[in-house]
């Protein structure tokens, strides 16, 4: 065994140990549950744009994007437009015909005028509308057509309803070892009397439960445990799908 083959298994040794590791798993909660009482994940972003997300999955999301070289992104959720503007980036890193497709039932002025005079935006393509629309899906399906590897993240509404929808729809998307990385999942492990607000999602009406609910009727895809073994600290345990046919 070579030095780089002696690295990557203690790496996937390292990576075992971690999911097997209870005591960190449970601080890594407490930290998760902690820290969004004080918003930690609303004060990073990514050349400009703010990305509301912990930097441990955006690093997962890199290690993915440079191991796939996706030529197509399709991303529900645009918010403030850091994630898709991160994508975009290493899609002009990696050096091909690489787009972003950013989905939101509503793009903000303020958003839109500033993701659409930025950089990045040469790789990137907003779409208006809800990510349910059948015009909408019809113009999904026209852009990924040519596509001959993509990736899907959705990170939209998070009612397990409407997560379980768009994983009916845009999960097909993905190719064969590309993933749908669905975020949030993590509401699931909060407490029951956790305040969403006037949010509809809480324990057991979240992303995590229709990640469950789709995995049981569709097998093409699986939970990629290693990602959140690893990671510890993230907002999508269980919602890092590999497509495996």
């Amino acid at each position: 065994m070579g030095p780089i083959e002696k690295f990557e298994q203690e790496k996937k040794e390292n990576i075992d140990k971690l999911g097997k590791n209870k005591t960190l798993q449970n601080i890594a909660q407490d930290f998760i549950l902690e820290s969004a009482k004080d918003g930690y994940t609303y004060n990073f972003s990514w050349m400009g744009r703010p990305i509301i997300a912990f930097p441990q999955d955006m690093v997962a999301m890199q290690e993915l994007i440079w191991e796939i070289q996706p030529d197509l992104i399709i991303e529900t959720g645009v918010a403030h437009g850091g994630s898709i503007v991160y994508y975009a980036s290493l899609l002009e890193l990696i050096g091909k015909d690489g787009l972003v497709l950013g989905i939101d039932i509503d793009i903000r002025k303020h958003n839109r005028d500033l993701i659409e005079s930025h950089p990045m935006m040469k790789r990137i393509k907003l779409l208006e509308g809800s990510s349910l629309d059948s015009e909408l899906i019809d113009q999904v399906k026209a852009i990924a057509s040519s596509r001959k590897k993509v990736l899907v993240c959705l990170d939209s509404n998070h009612s397990h309803e409407h997560v379980l929808e768009e994983l009916k729809i845009y999960a097909p998307f993905v190719t064969k070892d590309s993933y749908c990385v669905v975020f949030d999942t993590a509401i699931e492990d909060m407490p029951e009397d956790y305040d969403w607000g006037q949010r509809t999602w809480g324990k057991g009406n979240n992303p995590k439960t229709a990640v469950w609910e789709y995995l049981k009727m569709n097998s093409d895809f699986e939970i990629d445990e290693t990602k959140h073994n690893k990671l510890l600290i993230t907002v999508a345990p269980d919602g890092y799908l590999k497509r495996i046919k």
